[in-house]
């Protein structure tokens, strides 16, 4: 291997973490802060529509950025789509400023746009990669959301205080932070090297297309995490505000949270790449499983029971993430691979949509022990699909 390939793989690997940090640092705290201003102006049933706004835009973004990606390369369509987010941030920013939720929702659909980039960054670390190596390249880069794991909700509190002596509404605060996170963002992609050679066996392999049944096993996984997930993380805040915490405890909980999600994800990928990507897929279900089992046994102990239940929520969608996403980029053929990809996670986001739509009426209509039960059922469909097809 060339000095020239590990220099371009080390520069790369460095920009990509750095977008997916601070993206994700910006979503967290714009996320958070927007669900809570839509609740409070108009009632817990539409809460869940700034979830629906990001996950649609990422989907949208996901779905570009991958049929994009082989043409224009990756640096110009992250460098874009991160410019994107962070004028949908102003945007969000501006609506957070006058309480105006169409302003608001129509920033976070923007920055979502970003995100999508950003969520496909994990496979063009993998693409640097040989195949046995692809599992840790990409878990490297969903690491990098542990920043925003820490950073995100620990700004909260302090932005939405600095807001307050500028005599704006507290929570447009964090919604400042994001249009600041994501400007980073794009400079990081600016960064990116322009080509590094690809690994030698996407140059001399020549593969056929993924069979239909071995992209449905992770991409069921996929969502059915995501849909977990997103239902029981979106309404946590609301459960919290709902028995008298402030934003100080919501961002203990959702730092849980978080930290779940992307700090273990060198882990995730060691057992995807040991054990392969299918054990660490049944591995982080039965994980979500217990975490909406915890949730429901525990939903007021804020100091206890919410926040490993929320840890545990985060690691196992981090679990199924990273071996879905390992399958996915060492089973498919290079010249497919990105749009395959990208079509994937549009799939994924697209469907978590419900979770933001649903999961605010389940919490109207049964609380936050009808969103655990429909989170823990749904985890456990993929499961029993797997064992259907294997039983056959």
């Amino acid at each position: 291997m060339g000095t020239s390939t590990v220099t371009g793989r080390t520069r790369s690997m460095g920009a990509l973490f750095a977008g997916v940090a601070l993206l994700n640092t910006a979503t967290v705290g714009l996320g958070t802060a927007a669900t809570l201003i839509v609740a409070a102006g108009s009632g817990a049933v539409w809460s869940g529509l700034p979830s629906v706004a990001n996950v649609l835009g990422t989907a949208a973004g996901a779905l570009g950025a991958g049929t994009l990606l082989p043409v224009y390369g990756r640096r110009r369509v992250l460098a874009a789509g991160y410019g994107i987010a962070a004028a949908g941030a102003l945007v969000a920013f501006a609506g957070a400023l006058a309480t105006s939720v169409v302003p608001l929702l129509l920033g976070i659909l923007l920055v979502g746009l970003g995100n999508g980039g950003a969520q496909l960054s994990r496979y063009v670390a993998a693409d640097l990669y040989p195949e046995d190596q692809r599992g840790r390249a990409l878990s490297t880069v969903v690491w990098g959301g542990t920043v925003g794991a820490l950073a995100g909700p620990a700004l909260m509190a302090p932005a939405a205080g600095v807001a307050a002596r500028f005599g704006w509404p507290s929570l447009s605060g964090p919604v400042a932070v994001a249009v600041l996170a994501t400007a980073g963002a794009a400079v990081a992609a600016s960064v990116l090297p322009r080509h590094v050679p690809p690994p030698r066996e996407d140059v001399v392999a020549a593969r056929g297309p993924m069979r239909p049944a071995g992209i449905a096993r992770p991409l069921i996984a996929m969502v059915a995490a995501q849909l977990t997930m997103g239902a029981v993380m979106t309404m946590t805040p609301l459960q919290l505000q709902a028995h008298g915490h402030g934003l100080g405890v919501v961002g203990w909980v959702l730092s849980a949270h978080l930290f779940g999600m992307f700090a273990l994800a060198p882990l995730s990928g060691r057992i995807a790449d040991r054990w392969g990507p299918r054990v660490a897929i049944n591995a982080g279900l039965g994980v979500l499983a217990l975490a909406t089992a915890t949730a429901l046994a525990a939903p007021t102990a804020h100091t206890s029971g919410l926040p490993v239940a929320l840890f545990l929520l985060g690691y196992g969608w981090n679990l199924v993430f990273v071996g879905g996403s390992a399958q996915l980029s060492r089973d498919l053929a290079p010249e497919t691979r990105s749009r395959v990809q990208g079509t994937v996670d549009a799939v994924v986001w697209s469907a978590s949509a419900l979770a933001g739509l649903g999961s605010g009426a389940l919490f109207a209509g049964g609380g936050y022990a009808l969103v655990a039960v429909v989170g823990g059922v749904l985890a456990l469909l993929p499961l029993a699909f797997s064992a259907a097809r294997d039983g056959r």
